[in-house]
């Protein structure tokens, strides 16, 4: 395998053959370049930065590959935005297709849709921003005003405002408490649909309120 430094204006004139359905640029502290069986890589090293069209990337280091530069590989302290829809990605590693326009999270990820308030984590997460779909697996958390929700595989869809939880899923909304073996959340309402081995708690609010308005008339009476 041969690996060479190549001039700036080499690269970006390798690049801009690959600017045709959305813009593509980049920048980093180093760039290097190699080809191995006929397969062209690209290395951005150092505060390393690329936008494909209206996502932007950051990371330590980032690898473009593939025909086109169809793929883009982020390593260490990955940072991206998809700037239309307000969502933000901070994880381990991320792979994104250009083509597909699919990104792959790895390691400790965290998904934050800005534009309905929620924040999700998982140690997998996969974005298909066309069908505006996200899968989280293994330790998924999602947070929404007061609602947590919990379980080891999910499937949000942006559109529909729906969370389907499966694997132990539990759905905490504010003192309540939902389990089952599948749990389906409208994101817009917060109504909470359950399927199988259903099982829960409620905290009775006008109990609680009976409660305190008792405790304060025998203080006055006191």
């Amino acid at each position: 395998m041969v690996i060479k430094t190549l001039p700036l204006t080499l690269l970006l004139l390798a690049l801009s053959f690959s600017v045709n359905a959305d813009t593509f640029t980049f920048r980093a502290d180093h760039m290097t370049g190699g080809r191995a069986s006929g397969k062209e890589i690209t290395m951005l090293t150092g505060n390393a930065e690329v936008r494909s069209d209206k996502l932007l990337l950051r990371a330590n280091r980032i690898e473009l590959q593939g025909e086109d530069n169809q793929f883009i590989d982020c390593f260490g302290e990955v940072w991206g935005l998809e700037e239309d829809k307000n969502i933000l990605f901070q994880t381990d590693r991320l792979r994104y297709d250009r083509k597909l326009k699919i990104a792959r999270l790895e390691g400790n990820s965290t998904l934050e849709d800005r534009e309905n308030e929620i924040v999700a984590k998982g140690r997998f997460i996969e974005y298909d921003d066309q069908a505006e779909i996200t899968v989280f697996q293994i330790s998924v958390r999602l947070f929404k005003d007061d609602m947590v929700c919990r379980s080891e595989y999910a499937v949000y869809r942006r559109q529909a405002k729906l969370l389907d939880l499966s694997g132990f899923p539990v759905v905490y909304k504010t003192n309540d408490e939902f389990r089952a073996d599948r749990i389906r959340v409208d994101l817009d309402t917060d109504d909470v649909t359950m399927e199988g081995s259903v099982s829960g708690s409620i905290k009775e609010k006008a109990k609680e309120e009976a409660t305190e308005e008792v405790t304060e008339e025998t203080k006055e009476e006191e």
